[in-house]
């Protein structure tokens, strides 16, 4: 008896789900571009804060030529001290950064690079 209960149940909320999730404009949709604005704020320093930070800090150690704790050192490093091309070389490759550690993520790497193309946004 309540197996059969549960078929009319579910069907009813299948209905409900799939009628309450239209829209009847555009105006009423979320711009997600908006959200996926690729930014030295709200992407990019992330991605140096876990990676490079540990040798590029304030004061950088284990080698590191600069710092990269600001958006100007980090723009600095991408236009004149080969920063994009330092973390596209292959995994062991000499010079790939992070130094002695795993080549990072390419969907990361896609992002420092598409920061770069539209211009470095703070």
């Amino acid at each position: 008896m309540k197996k059969i209960l549960y078929f009319p149940l579910l069907l009813c909320f299948g209905i409900v789900f799939v009628v309450g999730c239209t829209n009847d404009s555009s105006s009423d949709l979320i711009d997600i571009n908006q959200f996926d604005e690729v930014t030295y704020t709200n992407t990019v320093k992330s991605i140096i804060d876990n990676n490079c930070i540990p040798c590029h800090a304030t004061v950088p150690v284990n080698g590191a030529p600069m710092s990269l704790t600001t958006y100007e050192f980090v723009k600095n490093a991408v236009q004149t001290r080969g920063l994009l091309d330092r973390i596209s070389r292959p995994q062991g490759s000499t010079g790939m950064m992070p130094n002695g550690g795993t080549r990072l993520p390419q969907a990361k790497i896609d992002q420092i690079f598409e920061w770069a193309e539209n211009g470095l946004p703070e």
